[in-house]
């Protein structure tokens, strides 16, 4: 009787079984005819039974229905997304119980390769290929529609899918950047920084300027500034990242020291005469600093800066003589002041050519047009007084003067 009833036991357990290898042949069947919604069913179902729960091919084939499902998906939503992910985390999962043996049955079937297109969609292997390939199309199609937002989920999905696809790193990277993604776009840049023989300057270029910018950490920055340096030693935008990180964080000697070895390679860069011309202002060197800002002003006319700041110096000087006159003893204002005062119009004359350029630069900035109404109604350009005015009250309105 015992023995009868081991029996029955063992003929259960055995029909359990292939009652579920009988899902699993199943949802092969409507896999490869494409009723994909029933065939997931079946194959979760079987994935929930101890009997074959722990078959990597059962996971293989969620995997391969997932992949089919989402390259037939033509939502193109973040549904869409969690499908692919699924299905990048299930082939994930499968060569784990394989011990990640790519050359083992399932290991190749995961990694077989697809060209769409060739084979009707029943022969097709839906592998981990095929996965990567619909991604990559889906993100081309969406960004083509202006869908940046989903054009980045699916390039990152390509990325993490193939960490060496450098197209779709960068495009995910940019797109995440651009987005307002910054945690995302560093990963992904600095996905890029570790393949070898690729071109990384762009992706360092996006990291200084995440860290600099968006993350307020210079020091960040500048590490990154060092590393690019290091496989870039050329590059001039780099030699103005070091100087103008070193700004940052106030290590003014080193500043001074990476400016000038910049400009024995590149004497004509604007952005490194304005800041050489910010050192030596710094430093007390108004005389150095204006002919810096003034050279920059030579290699490149239309430089905003470089004009607003040699203004800047002869409106400071100008000022300072008159606060100089404003103190004189009475005695001493009758002899000095005439001269005095013609000294600061001369510096007031030789301010108003780079702050009108700046002003044609910037044509709204209303703090150039009120220095350059002051200035023209010290001098008594009245007309030129009066066009600024107008300009003003276009921008400030009538009662600009009495703000």
């Amino acid at each position: 009787m015992k023995k009868l009833i081991l029996s029955l036991a063992l003929v259960g357990i055995a029909t359990m079984a292939f009652a579920q290898k009988k899902v699993v042949k199943s949802a092969e069947k409507n896999f490869k005819n494409g009723d994909l919604t029933i065939a997931l069913d079946e194959v979760n179902a079987a994935l929930s039974d101890p009997e074959t729960m722990d078959d990597p091919s059962t996971l293989l084939l969620k995997a391969q229905i997932q992949t089919k499902m989402f390259e037939k998906d033509e939502e193109n939503n973040m549904g869409t997304v969690e499908t692919g992910r699924n299905a990048f985390a299930d082939f994930n999962e499968t060569m784990e119980m394989v011990g990640n043996d790519k050359e083992s049955k399932v290991g190749k079937e995961v990694y077989k390769e697809d060209i769409p297109g060739v084979l009707p969609d029943n022969l097709r292997p839906f592998s981990l290929e095929t996965l990567r390939q619909a991604s990559f199309n889906k993100a081309i199609s969406t960004y083509e529609e202006d869908d940046l937002e989903m054009s980045f989920e699916f390039f990152s999905l390509v990325s993490d899918i193939d960490p060496n696809d450098t197209t779709a790193a960068f495009n995910a990277g940019f797109l995440a950047n651009d987005l307002g993604k910054y945690e995302e776009a560093k990963v992904l840049f600095n996905r890029l920084l570790e393949i070898e023989n690729y071109d990384k300057l762009n992706a360092y270029y996006f990291l200084i300027q995440i860290a600099s910018g968006e993350d307020k950490d210079p020091e960040a920055a500048y590490k990154y500034v060092a590393m690019a340096r290091k496989d870039y030693p050329d590059d001039k935008t780099l030699s103005e990242f070091e100087v103008q990180l070193l700004l940052q964080m106030n290590k003014m000697e080193e500043a001074m020291a990476s400016v000038k070895a910049a400009l024995k390679d590149d004497p004509n860069n604007a952005g490194l005469l304005l800041r050489h011309g910010y050192l030596m202002e710094q430093s007390g060197d108004m005389d150095g600093a204006l002919g810096e800002y003034k050279k920059a002003v030579v290699a490149d006319p239309n430089f905003f800066e470089g004009n607003y700041y040699s203004g800047a110096i002869y409106i400071d000087r100008a000022r300072a003589i008159l606060a100089e006159v404003n103190n004189l003893s009475d005695e001493e204002w009758e002899k000095r002041a005439p001269q005095m005062s013609k000294e600061a119009d001369d510096l007031y004359t030789q301010a108003i050519p780079y702050f009108t350029k700046a002003s044609e630069l910037k044509p709204e900035n209303t703090e150039i047009l009120e220095i350059l109404f002051q200035i023209h109604t010290r001098l008594k350009n009245e007309g030129e007084a009066e066009k600024y005015n107008q300009k003003l009250i276009a921008l400030l309105g009538p009662n600009w003067l009495e703000r």
